[in-house]
């Protein structure tokens, strides 16, 4: 998205930030990486806001995001996306051994990117 966007990061820098979210927030089962990176992502090219008003109008993006990413997938936390427990030895068994990888995670990676990019270009 940053090459899209034109904005300059490095991608080593991108992947340590993004670590951290693998399994909801470290493996806890909260908020879905793909969905926590997406927003990152939105907020890196709005930026941060001056007034009130201008922090409204760009907090409505990352709003509008979630809803149609909750829209299409339902959910936007990873234990409800996977249906798996990845806190647990036996819940990362039950996803590594699974399909879940690729039937959940890669196309929530595929939504949240797409949601992104198509809310950003309606803003521009």
């Amino acid at each position: 998205m940053c090459q899209e966007f034109e904005i300059e990061i490095e991608d080593d820098v991108l992947r340590r930030i993004a670590f951290g979210f693998a399994g909801g927030i470290g493996n806890t089962g909260a908020v879905c990486g793909a969905v926590a990176g997406a927003v990152m992502a939105i907020g890196l090219k709005l930026g941060r806001a001056d007034t009130m008003d201008e922090g409204l109008r760009k907090l409505a993006v990352p709003q509008e995001f979630r809803r149609r990413f909750e829209a299409e997938m339902e959910h936007i936390t990873c234990r409800e996306l996977t249906g798996a427990d990845l806190s647990t030895e036996k819940g990362r068994e039950q996803y590594m051994g699974s399909d879940i990888p690729l039937t959940v995670c890669f196309p929530a990676v595929a939504v949240a990117y797409r949601l992104a990019v198509d809310l950003l270009k309606e803003t521009s």
